[in-house]
């Protein structure tokens, strides 16, 4: 007697590829998985994700490490500024220094600021002072710089200046000059950063002085760009 044909298997049973497992697939964040395995494309996903999760990890504790001082010095040269002699009343005393780290905030309400470092001779004076001056220097004021960026017991002595409206000391011959009322000081590692309200500024047709790279140049003579 023949034996029965055996019976054919369901469509479905014969479309399903080599390897692929039974159940309800499930959606993830890396590919596609089984009830009971992960296809091969899943596994290829989740490699490459975790190699770029390493790379990014990588990338990101070389940006974590801290320049050191002379790595930041060189940084610093390279960024060129003008330069400034910050001045206050100390009572009847004038008092100065020289300082390139100012800025314009506002033009409207017309805000600036200034940053000087807590160890100078004239840091405890303008914490003190109501108002300050900032007089952008002029490039017939190289002199002058010397005078500030040292340490003189009476640094007005050698220069020519008057008192402001607010009675700030400015200096003669500066390119512009700004009193300003102090508003806020706010400290910053090593510093103070002092935050002005402009209350008289004037301006002159000398050209300014640029500091970069260790050196003085005339900012008038620059050559522009374009």
């Amino acid at each position: 007697m023949t034996a029965p044909a055996p019976a054919a298997a369901p469509a479905a049973a014969r479309a399903m590829p080599t390897g692929a497992t039974t159940g309800t697939p499930t959606r993830t964040a890396t590919g596609t998985t089984g009830t009971t395995g992960t296809t091969g494309t899943t596994i290829t996903t989740a490699t490459t994700t975790t190699a770029r999760t390493r790379t990014r990890s990588t990338a990101m504790t070389a940006l974590a490490a801290t320049p050191g001082i002379d790595v930041m010095k060189q940084v610093n040269r390279q960024f060129v500024t003008g330069v400034t002699v910050v001045t206050a009343m100390d009572g009847e005393t004038p008092r100065g220094l020289a300082v390139n780290a100012f800025s314009s905030i506002s033009l409207d309400p017309a805000t600036v600021m200034v940053c000087v470092q807590r160890t100078s001779s004239t840091h405890d004076c303008l914490f003190r002072a109501g108002h300050l001056a900032i007089n952008i220097l002029s490039t017939g004021q190289l002199d002058v710089v010397g005078v500030f960026a040292g340490k003189s017991a009476d640094k007005f002595r050698q220069v020519d200046w008057e008192s402001g409206p607010f009675g700030s000391p400015l200096l003669t011959g500066s390119s512009a000059r700004v009193e300003a009322e102090i508003r806020e000081r706010l400290q910053a590692s090593t510093h103070t950063i002092f935050i002005c309200r402009v209350v008289h500024a004037d301006v002159a047709e000398w050209p300014p002085m640029v500091y970069g790279a260790g050196k003085f140049f005339d900012g008038g003579a620059l050559a522009p760009l374009g």
